[in-house]
């Protein structure tokens, strides 16, 4: 015991030196080595520039220490690229040198399945906003897809804590390694958008832990996020922003988190409440952490010594991040070829092949003459739109540039938009043509658009039929109503394959679609995301067969909505509060000085009763059917996967399972496969979902090459959060390890014990 007293005190005074058996600093411990001169920063400051600190000094920033040359914590919207410079209210200020690459939306990012382009992604995203003279970009946003109908589906990449958990992790480090600090959101368990100013998330300890909290955990202690920002809703009654238990009993004490919370814009509600409750920074406006603070600390009722833990929080950061002087940026555009490579990296390894009957795609370049792209989704840019933050990109090059640019001589594209565009409450926005803007969702079909489109379609020897949603239908402050295909794009399809059956249904959208009518008419059916700037090029080289498909689906899509867990056990939609949307209307109600912390309105409650089964979880342990199941995403070339072997029959809780096999090209073109792990318990003592995601791997191979994979699973991974010992426990007994291309497709198996 001695001795680890002895380590401990190493660490916390040289960090990174090895002694005593010590291991180097965490990244977590790495922020805490400049506490020394903090601290004497601190006690010079006065408790008026220490409160200065703890809210906004613009829209989109928050005061430094100015006579001490301690310049201000600039935030940029993200995650997927960096917004324009913008002044209060939101208002851009129309710069010339503050574009910046649009990147893939997070569901395209989750579909790559690939760790490695989360960093490439990350780090592009960090040097841009670098360049623009920021220090924290408000992402990644990894909340679980939890609803189908969710109006961040699109940021919030998957459904599935493990492959969040290792995408976020590389996002942070790619982020913080370019030298911009990563603000991981929304803190905790943000899965709708209706109410979420007010909603009271009611959920028991176990699925909180496994499946919520754990992308968190992982970008926190492995990726060393330096700020978090707590979401707008409530956990078991207490906002994020002033939630004790999951601010400072789990995120600081049990993740030994060292940076600072930031609260979401208008996420603050009280001034003890939020000052006791974990909160450094409220954004924007001073009403909580301003001259109410002062007058608590005054008065006695919060601890001087507490706020400057908050600003020993803020100082950690600013000391890790490099300042950046106005002079030396927004010199230049900060998107450049490396970035816009980045950007079509991810959106050609994302988009998902579901179907493929007959082999219809890719194209045959050499032999195809005509082909009929029809509907609106095919030249709709998807930059901007809604009520999140969109990106001011120097270009975008859409789905029918695309098929331009990358089309042969001999080609003939025809287009015809075939339906209007639905933009909802945003079409009072303006820059619409008005004879195209549908006045209602569901719209029936526009007869001289149909003819049109049947026209090029009839002698054309493949339809393009561009479909799915647009980004003020799934956006953020309102979730869909349900994930009906809108304006009538159904029965356009049917229309079209009437007069031609040789139909590759595009779905452009950031989350799940109900396919039920447009699987019946489309030979194939393609998945390609809203996928940044380069996302035309990059769907374009994939439809004609430059490059293999190789995207896989990051959620299920169900065959119809109410199948979903949310919807089946009657946990989704809740009654509807009138308060409005918290970003939108920036609603605050004052529980200044409450004793207790407790919010004493109450709001409508979302109850988690479906527990850990969320997306394939739910399917596969309810045996529901699906369209197409999390996982699955088709290539023009067949795997094989054979000769899954182990290192050892039996594991004890500090081992780790290694799994070993062989993996075949059977095709003569290269390609990339995912190959996943599942495991399945045989004699559990414990309820658990039928199968779980615990590992996988995105492979290169050429034509007719075989390589050896290994896989590896720490045991400690496979523990349930005790409720009763209020601990990781492991479940002892044999388990099924399945291997496969989806989660359904599983190829080989073999059982062991832990």
């Amino acid at each position: 015991m001695k001795v680890f007293n002895i380590c401990n005190a190493i660490l916390s005074m040289a960090f990174g030196i090895v002694g005593l058996g010590c291991q180097p600093a965490t990244a977590q411990q790495q922020l805490t080595k400049n506490d020394k001169k903090i601290n004497e920063i601190i006690a010079g400051m006065t408790l008026e520039e220490k409160v200065e600190m703890l809210h906004a000094k613009t829209i989109m920033s928050s005061e430094g220490i100015p006579r001490l040359g301690i310049q201000e914590m600039r935030y940029t919207d993200g995650p997927f690229g960096i917004r324009e410079e913008i002044g209060e209210g939101f208002r851009p200020l129309a710069w010339t040198t503050d574009s910046a690459t649009y990147f893939p939306t997070g569901s395209a990012l989750a579909a790559t399945w690939s760790p490695l382009l989360a960093y490439q992604y990350g780090k592009a995203m960090g040097t841009e906003a670098r360049r623009r003279g920021k220090d924290v970009i408000l992402g990644p946003a990894m909340n679980i897809q939890r609803l189908p109908v969710g109006g961040r589906t699109y940021e919030y990449l998957s459904e599935d804590p493990h492959l969040n958990a290792l995408l976020a992790v590389d996002y942070t480090k790619g982020t913080q390694d370019a030298g911009t600090a990563v603000c991981l959101k929304h803190y905790a368990l943000n899965n709708q958008e209706t109410n979420r100013g007010t909603v009271d998330v009611i959920i028991a300890e176990r699925p909180m832990r496994e499946i919520y909290l754990k992308a968190f955990e992982a970008a926190v202690k492995e990726g060393g996020a330096m700020s978090v920002m707590p979401a707008y809703n409530k956990v078991n009654g207490y906002y994020g922003s002033e939630n004790d238990y999951l601010n400072n009993v789990i995120l600081r004490g049990e993740w030994g988190f060292n940076g600072f919370t930031v609260s979401d814009w208008g996420g603050t509600h009280s001034t003890i409440g939020a000052a006791l409750g974990g909160l450094d920074v409220e954004m924007p406006g001073t009403d909580y952490l301003g001259k109410g603070l002062i007058e608590a600390v005054k008065n006695g009722e919060i601890a001087e010594e507490l706020v400057d833990s908050k600003v020993r929080n803020i100082l950690r950061v600013r000391f890790a991040i490099d300042a950046m002087p106005m002079s030396e940026v927004n010199k230049a555009n900060p998107s450049m070829p490396e970035q816009q490579q980045t950007a079509y990296d991810v959106a050609a390894k994302s988009v998902v092949l579901l179907k493929n009957n007959g082999s219809i795609l890719p194209i045959d370049t050499n032999k195809t003459r005509k082909i009929a792209v029809i509907g609106l989704n095919a030249e709709l840019t998807t930059a901007n739109g809604g009520m999140g933050a969109g990106v001011k990109t120097p270009y975008e090059v859409t789905p029918l540039q695309g098929l331009k640019n990358r089309a042969n001589s001999n080609m003939e594209i025809a287009y015809a938009p075939a339906y209007k565009n639905f933009k909802g409450m945003f079409a009072s926005w303006g820059g619409y043509d008005p004879a195209m803007l549908a006045q209602t969702i569901d719209e029936p079909i526009h007869p001289e658009m149909l003819a049109e489109a049947i026209e090029i379609a009839k002698d054309a020897d493949v339809v393009l039929f561009f479909a799915g949603t647009n980004k003020s239908i799934e956006t953020e402050g309102s979730d869909r109503t349900d994930i009906t295909l809108p304006v009538s794009q159904d029965a356009i399809v049917e229309a079209l394959a009437a007069v031609n059956p040789n139909i590759v249904t595009v779905i452009v959208s950031g989350g799940p679609v109900d396919l039920r009518e447009v699987n019946k008419y489309s030979p194939a059916i393609v998945q390609a995301w809203w996928n940044g700037l380069e996302g035309g090029n990059a769907l374009a080289d994939i439809l004609y067969g430059k490059i293999t498909p190789s995207g896989k689906l990051p959620f299920t899509l169900p065959l119809k909505l109410e199948d979903s867990p949310a919807y089946a056990m009657g946990n989704f939609p809740q009654a509807e509060d009138v308060q409005g949307d918290i970003f939108g209307t920036q609603y605050r109600l004052d529980i200044e000085g409450q004793a207790d912390m407790k919010e004493t309105k109450k709001g409508p409650e979302s109850h988690y009763t479906e527990g850990s089964l969320v997306g394939y979880r739910w399917f596969d342990t309810k045996g529901v059917p699906v369209m197409y199941p999390f996982g699955h995403g088709l290539s023009y070339v067949p795997f094989q996967y054979s000769n899954l072997a182990t290192n050892k029959q039996k594991y004890a809780e500090n081992e780790v399972i290694e799994i070993s096999f062989d993996l075949t090209n059977a095709g003569s073109r290269e390609a990339d496969e995912v190959a996943q792990l599942y495991v399945h318990r045989l004699n559990p003592s414990v309820e658990w979902p039928y199968k779980e995601l615990k590992a996988f791997d995105r492979v290169t191979l050429k034509g007719g090459e075989t390589k050896k994979i290994t896989l590896k699973v720490p045991v400690k991974d496979l523990c349930y959060w005790d409720e009763a010992t209020k601990q990781w426990t492991l479940d002892k007994g044999n388990i099924l390890l399945l291997l496969g291309s989806s989660s359904s497709d599983i190829r080989l198996q073999t059982e062991m014990e832990i």
